[in-house]
């Protein structure tokens, strides 16, 4: 049983990129969903779907390579279990000088620093990726 499922799932996918595998399988849940999503669409990964039925739904992803290089570098978890974080729209920031993303869960849904301040809403910081 994993208490922070958001971060055993952004590791899982650098964990995976780090030793070169084509895909990842990861129990499927709304908000694993819509992360990965929002993966797919800042161009992290190559795919997500959901496979199976009822009880043993799995998320299949499909990582991303270029030149057969990695796309995720990088991943930090900000906001933990233990300590949530949350953020105003004046106090979100490129990360790493435009060369990352962070990922936020606002009130539209779960979207980038770029989207959220275009936006106009803050939310809780999930983690930065670059």
């Amino acid at each position: 049983m994993v208490g922070d499922t958001i971060g055993d799932f952004i590791i899982r996918l650098k964990n995976a990129g780090a030793v070169g595998k084509k895909a990842v399988s990861v129990p499927h849940s709304k908000l694993r969903q819509a992360v990965a999503d929002k993966l797919v669409a800042t161009g992290y990964i190559e795919s997500a779907k959901m496979e199976g039925k009822k009880v043993q739904k799995t998320l299949a992803v499909v990582l991303k390579y270029e030149n057969g290089k990695h796309q995720i570098s990088g991943v930090k978890r900000v906001s933990k279990p233990g300590r949530r974080l949350y953020t105003k729209v004046a106090d979100i920031h490129p990360v790493k000088f435009g060369q990352g993303h962070m990922i936020l869960s606002t009130p539209a849904g779960i979207l980038t620093n770029e989207e959220a301040k275009a936006k106009n809403v803050g939310g809780e910081q999930l983690f930065i990726i670059w």
